[in-house]
């Protein structure tokens, strides 16, 4: 069976992504859908390859119930377009990046940017525009800030995507 795959692409793969990554498959899990999924995350550089998610990341999922303790970095190759189905970046330079790594259309059109999935989520969270902020340079209440939109974003994303996982694949 074909599992549908994601993968959560931000900079460094140490504070965005791994909140999304956790965040997706504590979402499907819990709707009875991990089996179903293949959730990852990567960034667009390779300065954190091997090491863990940002403390602070790792606080804030702890504080709301995740675990994010186990997240190792990893860098995002244009081979891996293969083996994802969606490619979520989290703003609009990332979202370039990743789409002239791509070969393809194809490949160009798995790129997606998670606000896009709920529109509304920014605005409700203070945030303008298309993009998810990085808290990396920030303070940890940015860290709580980014944690909302990627809950809201990614409820909305499983929303999008549980009907195919419910029909299974075709």
């Amino acid at each position: 069976m074909n599992r549908f795959s994601v993968c959560f692409v931000c900079t460094g793969n140490i504070c965005r992504s791994p909140m999304a990554e956790t965040v997706l498959r504590s979402i499907a899990d819990a709707a009875g859908h991990g089996d179903d999924l293949v959730i990852t995350s990567a960034g667009t550089g390779d300065w954190h390859v091997g090491e863990g998610a940002d403390p602070r990341t790792v606080t804030a999922l702890e504080a709301r119930g995740y675990d994010g303790s186990r997240h190792r970095a990893k860098q995002f190759g244009a081979d891996d377009f293969a083996r994802h189905d969606l490619v979520v970046a989290f703003d609009r330079g990332q979202e370039r990046i990743l789409r002239a790594w791509a070969s393809n259309d194809a490949d160009r059109s798995k790129v997606q940017l998670l606000l896009s999935f709920d529109p509304t989520v920014a605005p409700r969270n203070g945030v303008e525009g298309t993009d998810v902020p990085d808290p990396y340079y920030s303070d940890a209440a940015m860290f709580d800030t980014v944690l909302d939109l990627v809950e809201q974003s990614c409820t909305a994303l499983f929303r999008q995507i549980e009907p195919a996982l419910r029909k299974g694949p075709s």
